[in-house]
């Protein structure tokens, strides 16, 4: 079978509507999107067999693959069983086409880390622009949804690694609150942030799949909080008049920046136009960085032990990996160094800083609901994310965010475990940014509502220079 047919098979079943002139492994080695992937034949195979692909963010236990957090450290460690929400979708009629590169250990092993790469991987490249980032860590992810590789893909959050992916590579990205989806068979960076969620060419395409994995499971203890009358039925009601006589908060993130302004003018003028209420919020929060670094290097190692402990790999605890960075440093650290790794491995003693670092973290979520109930909205809307920043692998994203417009509104819903759901907006300097959602804990359906209507409204489908 030609390499070409594959990609043409999934392009005609799966309704994308991009142009495309590569083949499926063109693509694949221009964009660096896989770490690992079935052959032609097992994909068709699963094809005849009426099945619907899937990528799946190479941090996720998938039989038949190995779970390697894009470290060579764990290239050997093949989990003996899928992880809850891998097997919730093979139940449901989905085969695993392949695992997507990320950045490795999830953009946690060195403050100075580069978006999109990994010592498995490589350097991902978002299809947008020459050099441009993925972002991450969920890049893999994005770029192949992106790239209409495939219609649907699963990433991680801890804080933005679905939201920012998602938006430079202009896809639809949801992080549900977190405890609606099982983290378990993930490799953890924290119980408190962590969250897996869908990423998709559309609203309807993202929110199918969030019905599929979301749900109770009792290795989750996060998940057993999930209310009782919840409502999983995430594509029922979609209506694209929802916008209308609603109120929203508008986050005033990127005002300062010429092109952000126009873009928040924009946004401003598309919801009134709608029928819909804005509120210019008055945004004062700090934003607490070095606590919510402290929660995270705290229990970056606690749980990481604990995955390790059950899982195949070969290395058993943190100080094993850095060791093991140190002995493969021309591979591993190539780029960047393993400061997050040392750091994290000093906090066994501070619990007491831990805690009242945590408490600081968690009033984001009173901050949030203030804002709701102050302003009597429906959500806070904003812009996601800044256009794809230059890749610098000689200073990593920091050095290359410093150079370029920046602009971020997801953190503090990161941090909250609050849900937040992105969609495509408009370009800037022809790259794509994102629209934002945010809502409170368990907001996760109304958001995908609104912005099923805004995405709607919008009809904006950003084609990458492919």
């Amino acid at each position: 079978m030609k390499k070409t047919l594959i990609i043409l098979i999934l392009l005609i079943i799966y309704g994308c509507n991009k142009s495309l002139e590569l083949s499926s492994e063109d693509i694949e080695e221009k964009y660096n999107i896989y770490i690992s992937k079935l052959s032609n034949e097992q994909i068709q195979e699963n094809l005849n067999k009426g099945l619907k692909p899937i990528a799946i963010k190479d941090n996720i236990d998938v039989q038949g693959f190995a779970n390697t957090a894009g470290s060579i450290a764990l290239k050997n460690n093949f989990p003996d069983n899928n992880a809850f929400l891998i097997q919730k979708l093979v139940d449901n009629g989905y085969f695993i086409i392949g695992k997507t590169n990320l950045s490795e250990w999830a953009n946690f092993r060195s403050s100075s880390s580069t978006s999109g790469w990994s010592s498995m991987g490589g350097q991902t490249i978002n299809p947008y622009g020459e050099m441009r980032t993925p972002c991450g860590s969920s890049s893999g992810s994005g770029v192949v949804v992106a790239t209409g590789l495939v219609d649907v893909a699963i990433g991680t959050e801890t804080n933005g690694s679905v939201s920012c992916p998602s938006s430079v590579n202009g896809i639809v990205g949801i992080k549900p609150t977190v405890g609606l989806v099982s983290r378990s068979g993930i490799i953890p960076i924290s119980h408190t942030q962590d969250t897996a969620g869908p990423m998709a060419d559309s609203v309807i395409n993202a929110a199918s799949i969030l019905e599929i994995i979301a749900g109770k499971d009792e290795n989750d203890p996060a998940t057993l909080t999930i209310p009782q009358d919840f409502d999983f039925n995430f594509t029922s009601n979609l209506n694209p008049s929802a916008l209308q006589g609603k109120r929203f908060g508008l986050l005033p993130t990127g005002s300062q920046n010429t092109d952000g302004k126009l873009m928040l003018k924009k946004m401003r003028i598309m919801f009134e136009e709608a029928g819909a209420i804005v509120i210019d919020i008055e945004d004062t929060r700090e934003y607490p960085g070095s606590e919510e670094l402290l929660v995270l290097l705290y229990e970056f190692k606690v749980g990481l032990e604990q995955f390790l402990a059950k899982s195949n790999s070969e290395l058993k605890t943190l100080e094993e990996l850095i060791a093991f960075n140190e002995e493969n440093k021309d591979e591993v650290l190539k780029h960047f160094d393993q400061s997050h790794f040392y750091d994290s491995n000093e906090t066994s003693s501070q619990k007491a800083e831990y805690l009242l670092a945590l408490e600081r973290v968690l009033q984001t979520r009173e901050e949030i609901d203030n804002f709701i109930k102050k302003y009597n909205i429906e959500a806070l809307i904003g812009l996601s994310w800044s256009p794809a920043w230059a890749i610098n692998h000689d200073g990593g994203d920091d050095q290359a965010i410093a150079e370029y417009k920046f602009w971020v509104n997801g953190s503090f819903a990161a941090m909250a475990g609050y849900p937040h759901v992105t969609i495509p907006f408009d370009y800037i300097d022809k790259l794509p940014i994102g629209m934002s959602f945010i809502g409170s804990k368990w907001d996760d359906k109304k958001l995908i509502e609104l912005a099923y209507a805004a995405e709607q409204l919008i009809q904006f489908k950003p084609t990458p220079n492919i």
